[in-house]
């Protein structure tokens, strides 16, 4: 067999190996994944499927998928951010105190998002500063910091009686569709585009995928990384304020155990923990399949704690999934050369 002859039949194979890629991949077994949970979830409860209370349930959670695709980019880095909760809390705690001191609510939720950035770019400047500290360790430091910050403003108090508008972010409709749903939708096209359509995404992945051969290519490592945890501190700023609105108050220990589902679901969804994999669509799917797991194990009283364990065996299939895959295809790709 001549080189040329060699070359079609590998073309031929990676054509032949297209199909089966496009129909393994991930994102379908996630749709797999929600079309049974929403089955179940019919059976458990017969009015489930009634777009009213469809929408209630979606909603449940959406506050915590408003965090989710900036912490994508951050997992896309092959860092961790698990301050997010802290910094919710935080910003939500400033603008809760600083509306009861008299400053007009609009003003009192800028400073909520100032406060958020800040907190996100105190993350992004350490590990830039300090390189050989891991992102897991920094913001398990400014996860304690930021919640004892909250603590000590707030103390075990709480903060109410908002303005009636200030209710809409939480509950508000627009038609028969929630605010928040509107506001998740445009969120995900936004980073959608961004991800896969612009050359920042792309140096996102060049990034994940090899972090010393970017910083060769000319790529300014340091300051997308600031970039990208400044953003998760913004959006974490902008959940406090749906999750605020959503409750009708707020106090220091508000999104508790918050960054453990938004980490699930990014790595559900087919991010890779060690970075420069994923895609948007099984984030969006991962999404709703934990979502709606939680809604509907929440209706035959399932305790929080088995809850989790559920969720914990879906992360160890998420991770083992691509590795099998991976050893499966070096493994025909070694038989292929044995046959030649």
């Amino acid at each position: 067999m001549n080189s040329n002859e060699g070359l079609v039949r590998n073309i031929e194979y990676e054509r032949k190996f297209s199909l089966k890629r496009f129909l393994f991949q991930w994102e379908w077994l996630l749709v797999l994944l929600l079309v049974v949970i929403n089955l179940i979830n019919i059976r458990l409860s017969p009015n489930y499927w009634d777009f009213d209370n469809l929408m209630s349930a979606i909603q449940m959670f959406l506050d915590k998928a408003i965090l989710v695709f900036p912490m994508m980019l951050v997992i896309l880095l092959g860092e961790i951010d698990i301050s997010i909760a802290s910094t919710m809390a935080l910003s939500a705690v400033i603008m809760g105190v600083s509306y009861q001191s008299g400053i007009p609510m609009p003003a009192a939720i800028m400073i909520s998002l100032l406060i958020g950035t800040v907190c996100g770019l105190i993350n992004g400047v350490i590990l830039v500063k300090y390189k050989e500290l891991s992102s897991m360790i920094v913001t398990l430091s400014t996860m304690i910091i930021y919640r004892g910050i909250a603590s000590i403003i707030l103390k075990d108090q709480a903060v109410s009686n908002f303005p009636d508008w200030f209710q809409y972010f939480g509950w508000g409709k627009i038609g028969n569709i929630p605010f928040i749903l509107f506001f998740f939708i445009i969120e995900a096209l936004v980073f959608t585009y961004l991800v896969h359509k612009t050359p920042f995404g792309r140096k996102v992945y060049a990034m994940g995928n090899n972090i010393v051969t970017s910083r060769y290519s000319g790529l300014k490592n340091d300051k997308i990384k600031i970039i990208i945890f400044t953003l998760n501190g913004i959006f974490a700023a902008i959940a406090g304020i749906f999750l605020t609105s959503k409750m009708g108050s707020t106090r220091p220990n508000i999104a508790s155990g918050y960054e453990l589902d938004v980490i699930a679901m990014v790595v559900l969804g087919g991010v890779s923990t060690s970075g420069g994999k994923g895609k948007v669509g099984g984030v969006i799917l991962s999404i709703f399949v934990i979502g709606l797991l939680r809604y509907g194990l929440g209706l035959i009283n399932v305790p929080s704690q088995t809850i989790m364990i559920i969720i914990g065996a879906l992360l160890v299939v998420a991770v083992a999934i691509p590795n099998l895959k991976n050893s499966l295809r070096a493994f025909n790709k070694m038989n292929i050369f044995t046959k030649k």
